[in-house]
């Protein structure tokens, strides 16, 4: 039986359901991959997160290695230099800094609840008398700040509450047992068996506690092995970058041919978005974590070293970093010291550090190349240490965000250029 063609409303629509249908399934596969990648990061944790961190170290040492080699020095000579200054760079930081952060952690960690009172002690201060210029801007809006007032008025007292006596209990009589019963037979059968069932779930306990304690100290070792890794890992990055950036495509499983130099367009946009993001976003990072440590501790705001160390990780994210050190340390000021002035300190650290950011450190560093836009590299975090899970998920976000952006430029958002 022949059936007639669609109508053109019926084509148009049968391609809408088709398109939808392939929407559906391609969103499926993305999220069947990030759960399915999210579930192999987690076994494969140890051996990646070396590779990991070895390959962001290499990124940024590696324009160190290539000025020593400017200068004629071998490549084997020029690893090895940069090994022993960023050795003794490391041991400067582990004799001076790195102390200070402990001991000013430990500080922080005890008085935390000092903190706290004196926080919420402030909060209600300000509350029943708000300072006086706040109190002057409400009044200039015909807004009155509301007065405390006592639970009951001056001068009159409740009366007391009577409570009526109980009445006298009956004494109960004494329990005699007869002097015969042995010991055994006085204890109750229901107690021994809750003495037994005790016992075995103290034994099951102790069990766990042992077993958890291992896989600790397994765990230990692992950490420990995969950091005495990451300096060989990097040693051979450096060493071999000139093979590995010649000969990487060779290793392609594809023959060569339009889809093969599709990829490899696609795999150095992504190597080359990746180069700008940690040589210009860590790096960046790691001055505005000097810079407000100095800052900080110039206007004599405790814990400033602890904040600096913290903003060197925090502000990778771009914004969201930032806000979180400046609200920490306004915090840390109004509770410390309890004045206007400090605050306002603290606020001209952060002025100042962003205006060097801004004019100083960014285009010196970043220059013109274009990195991964703030609000990708904030979602891409947030969502690898979700969904992908932990510091190893957030870095490993980055790289992924990168090839989606290149994906998206080259395929979906702009028309296909030449190769350059």
């Amino acid at each position: 039986m022949n059936f007639p063609p669609p109508t053109e409303k019926q084509a148009h629509l049968l391609w809408a359901a088709l398109t939808g249908l392939s929407i559906a399934v391609i969103v499926a596969l993305i999220v069947g991959l990030v759960w399915g990648l999210g579930r192999v990061l987690n076994v494969l944790a140890p051996v990646v997160w070396p590779l990991a961190v070895a390959g962001v170290l290499a990124y940024l040492l590696d324009p160190v290695v290539d000025f020593f080699e400017r200068r004629r020095v071998p490549r084997t000579r020029a690893v090895a230099l940069v090994f022993l200054i960023a050795l003794f760079l490391v041991l400067g930081l582990f004799s001076s800094i790195v102390p200070r952060i402990v001991v000013e952690t430990q500080q922080l960690v005890r008085n935390v609840p000092v903190l706290v009172a004196k926080l919420e002690k402030r909060t209600t201060a300000w509350m029943n008398e708000p300072p006086a210029p706040l109190q002057s801007l409400l009044q200039r809006f015909g807004v009155s700040w509301p007065q405390k007032t006592d639970p009951l008025p001056p001068g009159t007292n409740a009366p007391p509450e009577t409570v009526e006596p109980l009445p006298d209990e009956p004494a109960l009589p004494a329990m005699s047992s007869p002097a015969s019963h042995s010991l055994f037979n006085q204890v109750d059968p229901q107690t021994i068996q809750k003495a037994s069932e005790w016992v075995g779930t103290a034994l099951k306990a102790i069990g766990s506690w042992l077993a958890h304690q291992a896989s600790r100290l397994t765990g230990l070792f692992g950490v420990i092995a995969g950091l005495a890794l990451i300096p060989i890992y990097l040693f051979y990055f450096l060493l071999e970058k000139r093979a590995i950036t010649d000969n990487w495509t060779t290793y392609l499983p594809l023959r060569d041919s339009g889809l093969k130099e599709e990829l490899v367009f696609v795999l150095r946009s992504i190597n080359d978005y990746l180069i700008a993001f940690f040589r210009g976003q860590v790096l960046v990072a790691i001055c505005d974590g000097i810079l407000y440590g100095i800052g900080f501790a110039l206007i004599g705001l405790p814990y400033a070293f602890l904040i600096g160390a913290v903003a060197m990780v925090l502000t990778i994210i771009p914004f969201l970093g930032a806000i979180v050190t400046c609200g920490a340390a306004l915090l840390i000021a109004l509770v410390t010291f309890g004045d206007w002035q400090h605050p306002l300190l603290v606020l001209g650290v952060f002025a100042v550090v962003q205006g060097i950011e801004g004019y100083v450190l960014q285009p010196k560093i970043l220059g013109d190349r274009v990195g991964l836009h703030p609000m990708v590299i904030i979602v891409a975090i947030m969502a690898g240490t979700t969904l992908l899970g932990g510091i190893l998920g957030g870095i490993l976000a980055i790289p992924l965000a990168a090839a989606l952006r290149v994906m998206m430029f080259r395929y979906v958002w702009k028309k296909r250029t030449s190769e350059t």
